[in-house]
């Protein structure tokens, strides 16, 4: 599974939700971490919306926003669910 999380440095709500994604055990995993500030395209779509995830790289389909409270198990389920719908 190819994500593709837009993040910038020092956003913590990024790092947690980086930091569950790499805990997930269930599930293969690519991660690719954009930082925001790298890009003026990116900065500008997502600078008031990061952390923002998208799935797949061909055609990137951005996944719902997840609470910050979201527990490792409940970033794997919404995952399993929009991989079970594709």
């Amino acid at each position: 599974m190819d994500l593709v999380l837009y993040s910038k440095p020092g956003c913590h709500l990024c790092e947690g939700l980086q930091e569950k994604l790499e805990q997930i055990q269930g599930l293969p995993i690519n991660l690719e971490v954009r930082d925001i500030t790298t890009n003026p395209a990116w900065f500008a779509a997502y600078q008031y919306e990061i952390p923002v995830l998208h799935w797949g790289k061909e055609k990137p389909v951005a996944l719902p926003r997840l609470s910050p409270r979201a527990s490792v198990q409940q970033v794997e389920q919404m995952l399993r669910k929009h991989l079970d719908a594709s």
